[in-house]
């Protein structure tokens, strides 16, 4: 009996799918475990396989398509099954696919004029690029219509609620429709664009509400044109099946350009999968300061004196963002602050001594980042985050660094930072921040943390209060290092100190909790030798 594989919930946000490679082919015999195809979800792109015995009959979303969970994705049953009746009507997701070949033929021929979607063309929508994204700013298009699209290129940066990123084309053809304009913001799922033959009139789609049509309704086209499309994929499939390598289409372009053999880069996404970092991080890198483009040139308004003047910008997609979750966070979660204050003589020796071996960096900022890191282990409960059912107690500690971007902040992530060395700390910091200001972050680095620091002591301030990064229960505020007379021993000599201000959750850590953190913290950044026990 036939089985409908519909598009599965691969994580605990997604709400649709893109089929980026389908493996198999209508008519190829599937076992169970056989990996039917990737699918691109709000987070990575997974193998999605097969629970099922039996054939390939039916494919309902093709490569390069985006469907909600539940849709149906693909059919499988006995070699030569009639599957029309599932088709027509097994569950709703299958009967609003199909409207058309349920309906009478008089009826599906009046409907195609306006809904049929020409051979070859794509309709591309705004992505969702972060699990939290519901709309999208378009930045700037970096290409125009009539250029020629290739599977990888990239079509334009777009402003998501958390980082501004590049969203590559996974389909080929010439660009003939640009549906949201730079500057423009549109929900996820809005028309972003349509791919297609050269001179292929687009004008019905467009006017039909400028929403892409559902694949399966192209069900009554031409049979020359499916068994065209099922070459096309077979082509693809044989290429990848000796030996494939799992990476993005992003990726394989830029290995290519840069004359790297993908197959000896290590992937660090789902499933092994070579992702563009992996590529662009296979060579040595210049440092990432020289990759930080210069400021860009404020040009003041004239404002004769004694007159008022004002000027509205508009609020960018971070800066939404960023408004709505620290007002969350402040009004939600019970804020309190702990503040004291650190001896740094130590630190500054230890951190001359480290910085003196060859090819070694390591700022101060790294070693409080390690400090919280050790301190959380011993404190678990202020590596916690609070739902209403229960407190979730982290045993990996992963440390979010806020960095200042142009407009406004992001908060990169250094995953299992207790495990990491002082070096290996800076390094990945450096380069997270890199990418920051460079508008290159993606969005699995910057989810996941269970801490975090926020560091304005470079700029001279001395002592300051932040906002929890929900869901994390606490956050460190650490000030600049004063030179100033303490006493020691009973003498008033020259030295210098540090203060940091933890802000926690009186939900999930108590004062007493968030003291003893901090006596921990100031042990491990007094004495900097403990650290590397």
């Amino acid at each position: 009996m036939a089985e409908i594989i519909t598009m599965p919930r691969l994580s605990d946000t997604m709400t649709e799918g893109t089929v980026a490679t389908w493996l198999k082919k209508v008519g190829d015999k599937i076992s169970e475990g056989d990996i039917l195809a990737e699918i691109e979800t709000d987070k990575a792109t997974m193998e999605f396989e097969s629970f099922h015995n039996g054939v390939l009959l039916h494919i309902g979303i093709h490569e390069g398509e985006t469907a909600p969970v539940d849709s149906v994705l693909a059919i499988i049953g006995n070699e030569g099954e009639d599957i029309s009746a599932l088709l027509n009507g097994a569950s709703a997701p299958v009967a609003e696919k199909n409207v058309e070949t349920s309906a009478p033929v008089q009826e599906v021929k009046a409907e195609a004029k306006t809904t049929e979607i020409p051979a070859g063309v794509k309709v591309v929508t705004m992505p969702r690029l972060s699990d939290t994204m519901t709309e999208g700013t378009v930045a700037t298009w970096l290409k125009k219509v009539g250029d020629k699209i290739s599977e990888g290129d990239i079509l334009a940066e777009i402003e998501t609620d958390k980082a501004t990123m590049e969203f590559e084309s996974f389909n080929e053809g010439t660009l003939l429709y640009i549906g949201i304009q730079e500057g423009q913001t549109a929900p996820v799922d809005s028309v972003l664009a349509i791919l297609g033959p050269e001179g292929t009139d687009v004008s019905a789609i467009v006017a039909n509400g400028g929403k892409a049509p559902e694949v399966s309704k192209t069900v009554e086209a031409p049979k020359q044109e499916i068994k065209s499309e099922v070459k096309e994929v077979t082509t693809q499939v044989v290429s990848n099946a000796n030996g494939r390598v799992l990476a993005s289409p992003l990726a394989k372009k830029i290995a290519q350009d840069k004359g790297i053999d993908i197959s000896k880069v290590a992937g660090s996404g789902e499933n092994g999968r070579i992702v563009k970092s992996d590529v662009e991080n296979f060579t040595p890198q210049a440092a990432v300061a020289t990759t930080v483009s210069a400021p860009k040139a404020t040009v003041q308004t004239f404002v004769p004196a004694g007159e008022m003047n004002a000027e509205a910008i508009k609020n960018s997609q971070m800066r939404k963002t960023i408004a709505r979750r620290l007002a969350e966070s402040k009004f939600t979660a019970p804020h309190y602050y702990l503040t004291i204050e650190i001896n740094m003589d130590n630190a500054m020796e230890s951190r001359k001594l480290i910085n003196s071996l060859p090819e070694t960096k390591v700022s101060f900022n790294d070693m409080v980042v390690k400090a919280c890191a050790m301190a959380l282990k011993k404190h678990p409960q202020v590596n916690s985050s609070w739902t209403e059912e229960a407190t979730i107690i982290n045993h990996h500690v992963n440390v979010g660094v806020a960095v200042a971007v142009e407009d406004g902040l992001v908060v990169p992530v250094v995953n299992h930072t207790d495990l990491l060395s002082l070096s290996q700390i800076g390094t990945s910091i450096k380069d997270l921040a890199g990418k920051a200001r460079n508008k290159k972050l993606q969005p699995k680095e910057m989810e996941g943390s269970t801490f975090t620091v926020s560091n304005l002591g470079m700029f001279g301030i001395e002592e300051f209060t932040s906002i929890i990064n929900q869901p994390n229960s606490a956050i460190l505020s650490v000030g600049a290092i004063i030179e100033k007379p303490v006493v020691k021993n009973g003498q008033i000599v020259v030295g210098n100190t540090m203060k940091v201000t933890l802000a926690c959750d009186h939900r999930t850590v108590d004062g007493a909790t968030g003291a003893e953190f901090l006596q921990t913290l100031k042990h491990f950044i007094e004495n900097p030798v403990t650290m590397l026990a």
